[in-house]
């Protein structure tokens, strides 16, 4: 897998052989991908909670891991508004 960024248009390029993957919007697919991942911790988490012991163990752990990811979502919402661009230092001489 080889992955490439055009500094132009910010998408990300994958290529898997001789498929290629081109990720447009790349903050809106992160914010997909953990939304979709939040889904899954809480769905697999809710199905522990019907079985005793170590699976139930399990299902706190992933509501602990979903609730902490829930804490992602704003995070990469703000960096796709919020961009640092790093500016030429004003006591250099040219």
């Amino acid at each position: 897998m080889q992955r490439q960024q055009d500094t132009k248009t910010r998408e990300w390029t994958f290529t898997f052989g001789h498929e290629e993957l081109v990720v447009h919007r790349r903050y809106e697919v992160l914010s997909m991908l953990n939304d979709f991942l939040l889904g899954l911790w809480f769905s697999v988490g809710s199905v522990c909670f019907f079985f005793e012991g170590g699976v139930r163990d399990a299902g706190v752990w992933l509501f602990l891991l979903g609730s902490v990811q829930l804490l992602v979502r704003p995070a990469i919402r703000l960096h796709r508004y919020i961009r640092f661009k790093h500016l030429p230092d004003a006591n250099q001489d040219n």
